[in-house]
């Protein structure tokens, strides 16, 4: 914004040293030719014209141009910098969004990660012990028959439920993220979705060093996968999907980047209006609350391209 106020200035200066060279050769040229003597002599055969006084009634009218052109100027001065404080605004607005948005998947991890931990403990523990007290009693020996079959149905129904809870811990917090990172993360959960939905052959290149990322980025990466191929399931009717994750290299105190990329061979994606569904705009959100980038298109000749891009600052 200041480059460009100075760049405005520099040409304002441009523009008013060749006014003034013009002006000046105007003069020398008039003096040399005696332009307002010529001018004089043949203006006088047409004196019931009152072609003389013409030069006074012109410079009123430039002096009026000069004014009206000043004003106008200074109408535009003020607006540029109207204009300016409201994109200083703007650009605060969008800082403060951005670090709310950092701050609000922050919590919900938080959350996410006790809700997890609570279902492991808590509700892990006590199907333990229903199971275990149904087994003791399945190996009674002389029960009745419908107390033994009554203890075989408590045993598969929390089998069942450690299976629900299982899943619902491995989607509130991803397995191994805290431990292992995030390539094994994903691995992780591309093997739990090749279980559910053998027949979607998922295609994953990760390249570069994803182990010193920061929380944030790591949990953002693994969500807008996850959120991806939700939608490729829900919506894109696909066979294959290819995941590209890649971290650039960068040297010492500069800036890496890292790029994104979930392709399918579906049907193609939404159209424009259809495109402001929750999956999309969280994932939007999430990439562009670390000042990242977010993009969707429809593949070429179909399916559908999810494009993210986050920079990092690389630590000295």
């Amino acid at each position: 914004m200041k480059s460009g106020a100075r760049n405005a200035a520099a040409s304002m200066r441009r523009d008013l040293v060749f006014l003034v060279a013009i002006t000046v050769a105007a003069a020398l040229i008039s003096m040399y030719f005696e332009v307002s003597e010529a001018i004089q002599a043949w203006a006088r055969q047409w004196e019931r014209y009152q072609l003389d006084e013409y030069p006074g009634i012109l410079l009123v009218f430039a002096t009026g141009m000069t004014w009206f052109a000043w004003r106008r100027m200074r109408e535009a001065h003020a607006e540029i910098l109207r204009r300016e404080a409201i994109e200083r605004e703007l650009a605060a607005a969008l800082s403060n969004n951005r670090r709310l948005m950092r701050t609000h998947v922050q919590v919900q991890e938080d959350e996410r990660r006790r809700i997890a931990r609570e279902l492991h403990d808590e509700l892990g523990q006590h199907l333990n012990a229903m199971k275990v007290d149904a087994v003791t009693i399945r190996d009674t020996e002389g029960l009745p028959h419908e107390t033994r079959r009554a203890a075989f149905s408590i045993i598969d129904v929390t089998d069942h439920l450690h299976g629900i809870v299982r899943n619902m811990i491995r989607r509130l917090r991803p397995a191994g993220l805290d431990e292992l990172g995030l390539p094994a993360a994903i691995e992780n959960y591309l093997q739990s979705l090749h279980g559910r939905l053998p027949e979607l052959q998922v295609d994953l290149a990760i390249a570069g060093d994803f182990d010193d990322l920061a929380e944030a980025v790591n949990i953002t990466l693994y969500r807008v996968i996850q959120e991806g191929l939700t939608n490729v399931v829900r919506h894109a009717n696909a066979s294959r999907v290819a995941i590209r994750l890649n971290r650039t290299c960068a040297m010492p105190h500069a800036t890496s980047e890292i790029t994104l990329t979930i392709s399918d061979d579906g049907r193609g994606g939404p159209s424009p209006r259809d495109r402001s569904g929750l999956g999309l705009i969280g994932m939007k959100e999430r990439i562009e609350a670390l000042g990242g980038r977010f993009e969707v298109r429809s593949g070429a000749p179909s399916g559908f391209l999810v494009s993210a891009w986050l920079p990092l600052a690389i630590q000295s």
